[in-house]
């Protein structure tokens, strides 16, 4: 890994001063707060005006909620003072970092991540939410590869405390180095990969989901008690199923999909799974996936 100098706008250790976020769902809103209380300016940028207004209350009251805990310095209107939303590529031209937290599809993120690069300065970093795309894949699709790597933030982005950084081929070493800066100043952890197929997490999460939905298929156990065996038995914090509906069934299926297309059957998607998502039963988004959520 290179010792080289860091580019001036992005010191190894500090967070970048302009940080961008395209898409503002519940994804992309966590990972704006997470620098916004952190003290970066953060903009947001959303297809229209009605979802980058949603994403603007989903940031601020994200950010009034870390007030309260105690879990950010200042007060919320200086926080959100440094915060803004909008609707066009071009307010990604001063940032120094850009984070693309689209829907897990691999021609929306090529498509988002070309649209954005256009905009960025030479020296200015881009970085992709993916959850299993390769990263070397999407850094074929850019003019500078170098710039580029996975910013892995894990749902809900508050809460927790890991960041995956995943590396490509290409990725500079100065890059490399000042991400890992940059979760440490987030006040999380980061997890280095090489790209490989569902990097590490992904792959894990994901190979034990889809063995806890073929025990609900099978009848072995309900979902209940599987999450129970996982919680009590190994100390996971949430079950893989009541994950898998956080997550979203429909997200899950899109990653078990290309998991299986890349590194076989061992990934293939339950029926159970298929179902659920054709129902659309898609987890908490929906109100129903392998548990209730409508209270």
């Amino acid at each position: 890994m290179s010792n080289s100098v860091l580019p001036a706008n992005l010191p190894n250790s500090v967070l970048p001063h302009s940080v961008g976020v395209l898409g503002g769902g519940r994804m992309g809103a966590g990972i704006a707060h997470a620098f916004l209380i952190k003290g970066a300016h953060v903009v947001v940028v959303e297809r229209d005006e009605a979802s980058a207004e949603a994403a603007r209350e989903r940031v601020e009251s994200a950010a009034a909620k870390s007030i309260e805990r105690g879990a950010a310095d200042g007060n919320l209107d200086e926080i959100v003072s440094r915060f803004s939303v909008g609707v066009d590529y071009n307010d990604f031209r001063d940032r120094g970092l850009v984070i693309e937290a689209v829907p897990e599809d691999w021609d929306v993120k090529v498509t988002a991540l070309r649209g954005i690069e256009e905009r960025l300065a030479a020296d200015a970093f881009l970085a992709s939410n993916t959850s299993s795309l390769s990263v070397n894949g999407l850094a074929r699709e850019l003019s500078r590869p170098q710039n580029f790597l996975g910013l892995h933030f894990f749902n809900p982005v508050p809460a927790s405390t890991l960041i995956e950084v995943v590396l490509g081929e290409q990725t500079a070493g100065h890059l490399a180095e000042a991400a890992r800066g940059w979760v440490e100043a987030l006040g999380k952890t980061a997890v280095v990969v090489n790209d490989a197929p569902g990097f590490a997490s992904s792959r894990l999460g994901v190979a034990i989901a889809l063995e806890a939905m073929r025990m609900v298929e099978e009848g072995v156990a309900s979902a209940a008690d599987i999450d129970n065996a996982m919680v009590l038995g190994y100390k996971h914090p949430t079950g893989p199923l009541r994950t898998t509906d956080i997550v979203g069934l429909d997200v899950r299926l899109g990653i078990a999909e290309y998991l299986q297309s890349t590194l076989g059957e061992r990934f293939a998607p339950p029926q159970i799974l298929r179902d659920k998502v054709a129902r659309g039963e898609l987890g908490r988004k929906s109100g129903k996936g392998f548990f209730d959520w409508t209270d």
